[in-house]
């Protein structure tokens, strides 16, 4: 048995809108921290995190460093691996067997060997990068809500968008080498990539894009037909665009490095990609141009005065109005309703008001609705028309 965060119930309920009348329900245990749910048109995809068998991982590494470690420490490694009893009472054996191989030596000898193994572990967790942390997908069917699978991909996902499915299979974006691994007094820290994994029909890894944004996490992913668009960040936005065209061979067509990041990605039309993030303590706009996979391009760029909006971690604050090329998202300081029309970046309207959470558009008329009020703006001049205060 793997042993998993599981501190929520997640219900699924299929409901005939027409009567009222419960079709099928289910339930399952999953992380209200570490779970991902994706829905598609299909299926219902829920994740879970396992961080792997770090006494095994552990034994494998001294396996290759045999001439630094006893003997004897290498046989009750592998004695600890077969027994039965929980994770932490392996750990805590674990460092017993570590102290006493401590107190045996010279202190001359364990700064020896202390930075010899930190040195060592940190060669061992480059190669072995993806086999601790490991995420888990259980695929569940619309129709009668079975289970119809489950995988296993490297690494962590970042929230719903890393997952996508597409002519049958899945697509996942993850992160791996987050973490640090406690291998006891020489430590155990590993350095981070990004990769993408094409899952088929029976949850099988057919294809990967591996290694993208070293030392650096997604920010932000999304899945548009059989192209695949991440954002990895540490100094510097590394937007990668990825050809999904063949599930098998997944591949990095291009990368694009500027300042800061985007934590949101929005498809604006066909070769074009509305990133929301932040550079330098603001919130930034860029338009991406990605009609040759190869060179995607930064064309358009806007800084806000502003030092958030709900938008950079919340998708449902972002309004698009694709038929006027236009979006709204709130900010610190008030609304925003900016203009993409030839793939620029124009601000048409700017509503002041530290309560402005979300908007709307019914017929020609936008609604932006705050904490104590809704002003209704005409899109034709930008001109409030009315205003209902609470």
């Amino acid at each position: 048995p793997v042993v998993v965060p599981a501190d929520s119930v997640y219900h699924v309920v299929a409901i005939d809108v027409n009567t009222g009348d419960v079709k099928d329900k289910t339930s399952f245990i999953g992380s209200s921290s570490e779970s991902v749910l994706y829905m598609s048109n299909n299926s219902i995809y829920l994740t879970y995190f396992y961080p792997g068998d770090t006494i095994k991982y552990s034994y494998n590494f001294f396996l290759e460093n045999k001439d630094l470690v006893p003997s004897w420490l290498i046989e009750k490694m592998q004695k600890l691996q077969s027994y039965d009893i929980s994770e932490s009472a392996k750990m805590a054996e674990y460092q017993n067997l570590l102290n006493k191989w401590q107190s045996a030596l010279s202190e001359d000898e364990r700064l020896k060997v202390q930075n010899e193994l930190t040195n060592k572990m940190s060669d061992y967790s480059a190669a072995h990068l993806r086999e601790l942390e490991q995420t888990g997908i259980v695929k569940i069917g619309l129709d009668g809500l079975k289970v119809l699978g489950n995988g296993n991909v490297p690494g962590r996902l970042l929230n719903q968008f890393s997952m996508d499915e597409y002519q049958n299979n899945l697509r996942v974006a993850t992160t791996v080498g987050q973490g640090w691994w406690g291998m006891g007094w020489f430590g155990g820290s590993s350095k981070s990539e990004s990769d993408v994994y094409v899952l088929n029909s029976e949850m099988k890894t057919v294809g990967s894009a591996k290694g993208m944004g070293k030392e650096e996490r997604i920010y932000s992913v999304r899945f548009i037909g059989d192209r695949g668009y991440v954002v990895t960040f540490k100094q510097v936005d590394p937007f990668y665009v990825l050809d999904l065209t063949s599930a098998n061979n997944p591949k990095i067509s291009g990368e694009l490095k500027i300042p800061g990041y985007s934590s949101y990605l929005q498809p604006l039309g066909d070769h074009t990609v509305l990133g929301i993030g932040m550079e330098d303590n603001q919130v930034k706009l860029s338009i991406f141009y990605v009609r040759d996979a190869s060179q995607p391009k930064e064309v358009a760029k806007y800084k806000l005065d502003e030092y958030w909006s709900e938008a950079l971690n919340n998708h449902r604050a972002f309004l698009l109005d694709s038929k006027n090329e236009i979006f709204f998202l709130p900010g610190g300081k008030g609304g925003y309703v900016f203009s993409y029309s030839g793939n620029g970046l124009k601000l048409v309207k700017a509503i002041s008001g530290y309560q402005v959470q979300r908007a709307l558009y019914i017929d020609n008329n936008l609604y932006v609705v705050s904490q104590d009020k809704i002003s209704v703006f005409s899109m034709s001049n930008w001109e409030k028309v009315n205003e209902l205060v609470f």
